[in-house]
């Protein structure tokens, strides 16, 4: 199949369309994108995206352009992080020698210098690194107990997801720093195959001082690390789709 042509292409637990690089999701055989009619495209029972015309051929080339979608932008994601974290490390460097040589009011700069090398480190350690805990079914209240304590809560007591529980904090916890502490409310609601997590904000979400630690690096951990998908489109929230585990 020619890549240029217009189709669908899987991107962790989402779509991408070749070559508008449009977003659509969650890849679903039930949850077709919009335009076609496209046929679905399937690797082992796995859907790997959708095109105008079926069959294995075809499947085999969205497989492989949906793995080298993954691994650009998370190369991307890595070097942008790594630009951001040798910035600070240079910044916390040049306070520290200040503060050496006679100037001992940077001593305060320097902490806080330190602290803010810590979080872009862990940014950085968050997207490079996947855990290697499988995927099993975890309670969503219990990961929201870890990650967002204080948000207000409306969940089914059924809400149990499939996925990795550290990744599963991880995100949650990144989305609380990128949409703000406080204020937050979670809901969730079955969606097909899925569950559907609605984060409110009681603001519009904050500027970060490194956005690639907001948006961008929580696309990452869920649409990727957890197989789900990520629907940033509110500005005062989101949508966080996970597959839902199904008990035998």
């Amino acid at each position: 199949m020619n890549a240029a042509a217009s189709m669908w292409v899987r991107v962790g637990g989402g779509m991408e369309s070749i070559p508008e690089h449009r977003r659509h999701g969650p890849a679903d055989f039930d949850f077709p994108p919009p335009g076609g009619p496209w046929k679905p495209l399937s690797l082992g029972g796995r859907l790997v995206g959708w095109a105008g015309e079926g069959g294995l051929g075809p499947a085999r080339r969205s497989a492989e352009l949906g793995q080298q979608m993954v691994d650009q932008h998370r190369d991307y994601l890595l070097g942008r992080l790594g630009h951001k974290l040798r910035s600070a490390v240079l910044a916390l460097q040049e306070s520290a020698r200040q503060s050496a040589f006679g100037r001992p009011e940077m001593l305060e700069a320097v902490y806080e210098q330190a602290l803010e090398v810590g979080r872009r480190a862990a940014a950085l350690e968050a997207a490079a690194v996947q855990s290697k805990d499988g995927a099993r079914g975890v309670m969503l209240g219990a990961v929201l107990n870890l990650a967002t304590p204080s948000a207000a809560r409306d969940l089914p007591t059924d809400a149990v997801v499939l996925g990795s529980e550290p990744a599963l904090v991880e995100a949650f916890t990144r989305a609380k720093d990128w949409l703000g502490p406080d204020g937050l409310s979670i809901a969730a609601e079955p969606f097909g195959s899925w569950w559907r997590v609605r984060i409110d904000a009681s603001k519009p979400r904050r500027a970060m001082a490194v956005p690639e630690m907001g948006e961008p690096l929580l696309r990452l951990i869920v649409d990727t690390h957890l197989d789900g998908w990520l629907d940033a489109a509110r500005p005062d929230g989101a949508f966080i789709y996970l597959p839902a585990h199904r008990s035998r």
